[in-house]
């Protein structure tokens, strides 16, 4: 899981990153991703699914009223690789590592895996993106103090062309 601003996608070491690793598949996707998440005003799009890329990249921009941490569900994904992003107000992201862990079974369909057990919690205001990968386990959407609304995107990266 990567945590950062995503204002510092430009300026950190990001940059690097991507040309080191050329323009593969993946790293492509990942670009298409941030440059959306980049170059769209996502405070005045509507909630709804918007094509980047197909279904190899897309982004679903959701508003929701966060929840307590006892109504989350630690979860991950086999297919896509996550960017969360948030565009206003601040959850708690929990964070686990998929091999501490127990998993449900896959349901391919919803690209999901369910999974019970203990993480650790991060602060995601306004600002802030995680990248996660299909060993990062986490449970969204979780209140701070109290449920407040959010609106966060969620691009969709396919791991494989």
């Amino acid at each position: 899981m990567i945590i950062d601003r995503l204002s510092n996608i430009n300026t950190s070491f990001y940059p690097s990153l991507f040309a080191a690793a050329g323009t593969s598949g993946l790293v492509s996707r990942l670009q298409a991703g941030f440059n959306y998440l980049q170059q769209t005003d996502l405070t005045n799009t509507p909630a709804g699914t918007v094509q980047i890329d197909g279904d190899r990249v897309f982004a679903m921009i959701q508003e929701y009223n966060t929840k307590p941490r006892a109504q989350g569900f630690w979860e991950s994904h086999r297919k896509y690789i996550d960017i969360q992003y948030v565009v206003s107000g601040v959850e708690h992201m929990g964070y686990a590592n998929l091999a501490q862990l127990t998993s449900s079974p896959y349901e391919e369909s919803k690209d999901l895996v369910m999974h019970e057990g203990s993480g650790s919690f991060v602060l995601l205001p306004a600002g802030m993106f995680t990248l996660l990968f299909p060993e990062d386990v986490h449970m969204p959407q979780i209140a701070v103090d109290s449920p407040h609304p959010v609106k966060k995107v969620v691009v969709k990266v396919a791991v494989e062309d």
